[in-house]
């Protein structure tokens, strides 16, 4: 496959439309307004459909509806924008409708700024709406993952009828960097199955809605769902173990841009003598607790970063179980750290490991 040099947010688009997504739905917002921007041109070249709705709230509601009658949909949107999508993904997942929403991550909290931030960690993993559901959520940490977890997410919400989210910072939207497309332009349509509404004719009708009154019925819908996400999370667990072969004092945790950041401090620090691992989860969601642990294990002392004020160490701190001493390093507000302010961080929690344990 030849490599074309492309904008993160356009390549974004590109692969949605390579997946065979050819319907999408959205509101302009910085970081991440050239996935539209592009979508509004391209699409019309593919026969599809490109609707700048009014707000994020319509945008999301939109969605809803055009996965409801089988169409392969996407929204994409930034921080703020995504808040405003929480009460529709929550119907939607009650629905298991499938469709994928991209998320370019700026500063926050409230309007913020427009800079690269990773403080939505726990909004996608933990708290995107109400009620007991659950989102797939993936982390790249290139453009060119960016592509292939852009087509991967169609997969896996159809499979599983479930909101897939893509979550990266700005940096991942806003950088240029060759990448490659599958072959085939676009992809297979969506197969409606028998959840869609596609037309009642000759067979009975269907009825998507999350409206349960029956206390019991709402009950046993949401044993479903937990039953469904558990088999997700024995299938679907990704990540990326980065120089974990053989001894390191120190393991270095980190998602994303971040994490691409602390190769290169652990790939400096390397002649210094100071070995390090890094331990890089793919999928937030289903968090990857058992390989996370077992990198902890082979090393002394944790060292998680992210640009936030601490939001992924809480699942670090599960998977490890107290097994570990874990440090944190965060910038936020849009603040990136350096690879020189990383590679500080490293030596002091190398510095402490050999303490310990001499």
């Amino acid at each position: 496959m030849a490599k074309v040099l492309m904008k993160g947010n356009e390549a974004i688009g590109e692969a949605a439309i390579r997946a065979g997504c050819v319907h999408f739905f959205g509101y302009p917002i910085t970081p991440q307004s050239e996935v539209p921007e592009y979508l509004a041109k391209r699409l019309p070249e593919v026969g599809g459909k490109f609707v700048q709705a009014e707000s994020e709230v319509a945008a999301s509601n939109m969605i809803y509806g055009a996965a409801g009658v089988g169409m392969r949909v996407l929204t994409t949107s930034s921080s703020p924008g995504i808040s405003l999508m929480a009460e529709a993904m929550s119907y939607i997942a009650a629905c298991e409708l499938p469709v994928v929403v991209v998320n370019i991550m700026r500063g926050g909290p409230g309007l913020g700024g427009i800079l690269p931030a990773q403080g939505d960690y726990l909004q996608a993993t933990k708290g995107m709406g109400h009620g007991d559901f659950d989102l797939i959520v993936l982390a790249p940490s290139s453009v060119q993952e960016a592509v292939d977890l852009t087509i991967k997410a169609f997969e896996l919400a159809e499979k599983y009828r479930n909101p897939v989210m893509v979550i990266g910072d700005g940096m991942i939207g806003q950088m240029m960097e060759p990448v490659s497309f599958p072959d085939v332009e676009i992809g297979p349509p969506l197969k409606p199955g028998d959840w869609a509404l596609t037309g009642c004719v000759n067979r009975k009708p269907r009825i998507i809605t999350s409206l349960y009154l029956d206390a019991m019925d709402l009950h046993n819908h949401n044993v479903h769902l937990k039953k469904k996400f558990a088999v997700i999370t024995e299938h679907e667990q990704r990540h990326e173990a980065y120089n974990c072969d053989g001894e390191y004092d120190v393991l270095v945790t980190a998602f994303g841009m971040m994490a691409r950041m602390c190769k290169t401090a652990i790939d400096t620090l390397a002649a210094e003598g100071i070995q390090v691992g890094l331990f890089r989860p793919i999928s937030l969601k289903p968090f990857p607790y058992e390989a996370c642990k077992n990198a902890m294990l082979k090393g002394k002392r944790v060292l998680d970063v992210e640009m936030n004020m601490g939001q992924m160490i809480e699942d670090v701190k599960l998977a490890g179980l107290g097994a570990r001493q874990i440090d944190f390093f965060g910038r936020a507000g849009g603040v990136i750290p350096s690879v020189e302010e990383v590679m500080n961080e490293i030596r002091a929690c190398h510095a402490k490991a050999k303490e310990k344990n001499p």
